[in-house]
């Protein structure tokens, strides 16, 4: 049987004022901490291994992810047992108009968090199917025989126009106005090996150092500590988050 041993860590780094980062693993939440588990995924039968990474002023963007990371988590314990990958594709597109929707609520009650919004990305075990899921410009990794991959496609100005100029403009989020969001979604159980790692991280991380020196962390065999506190060296500019899941 396959096993999960997960870290996770996520912090304010050097400019900012608070974390709007946060981090779920199966049943537990995140921000400005580091935890370390082992999973079995056919003991559990479903859980989420996600990011969210907040936007908006003040506190703004912690509410949006902790409340986005929250509602995933109940919403995937209440799912139906039984549901085909189509059928998972049409729940979280259902999930993403509603809490699209509580997001905006929660602005239009509050103006001090109108406009909030956040990204999204990481791993969903369902019924021994794995998923992997994306909205925004946080990243999904992996690493196997040696070579850094990225599975994410950025929901960005720099991914659609192959630039590096627009490091901060997103074209997709959950909440902050955007009505035409969108999850990439697909289910990848046949493409998980022994040996594998993935890398879960806010653009905190890949913002500060290069994939080149991810990869270079991965060889090493880093922990979620190590890759933080290396884009923290680097200058810290955003919070950063980031979640290592090996799989043995």
């Amino acid at each position: 049987m396959e096993k999960f041993i997960i870290s996770a860590a996520s912090y304010v780094g050097c400019i900012r004022s608070n974390n709007e980062d946060m981090i779920l693993v199966w049943d537990h939440f995140i921000r400005n901490d580091n935890y370390r588990t082992e999973i079995c995924p056919d003991s559990i039968g479903r859980f989420a291994i996600a990011l969210a990474d907040g936007m908006g002023g003040h506190n703004a963007g912690e509410v949006a992810s902790e409340e986005t990371l929250s509602n995933l988590h109940f919403f995937l314990n209440d799912m139906p047992a039984g549901l085909s990958a189509g059928d998972m594709n049409e729940m979280m597109f259902e999930w993403l108009k509603s809490i699209n929707s509580i997001i905006e609520s929660r602005g239009v009650n509050n103006p001090s968090m109108s406009e909030m919004g956040t990204t999204l990305v990481g791993i969903i075990y369902y019924e021994h199917k794995f998923y992997w899921l994306n909205c925004g410009d946080s990243r999904l990794y992996r690493f196997r025989d040696g070579v850094l991959k990225q599975i994410s496609t950025d929901h960005s100005l720099n991914s659609m126009t192959g630039t590096k100029k627009h490091s901060n403009i997103i074209t997709n989020c959950i909440g902050a106005g955007c009505r035409s969001s969108y999850i990439d979604m697909y289910e990848f159980t046949n493409d998980i090996h022994v040996g594998d790692t993935f890398i879960v991280c806010s653009d905190g991380l890949n913002d500060m150092i290069p994939d080149s020196e991810i990869e270079q962390l991965a060889v090493k065999g880093s922990d979620a500590n190590v890759f933080c506190q290396a884009a923290v060296e680097a200058g810290g500019y955003d919070n950063v988050s980031v979640c290592v899941i090996k799989v043995v």
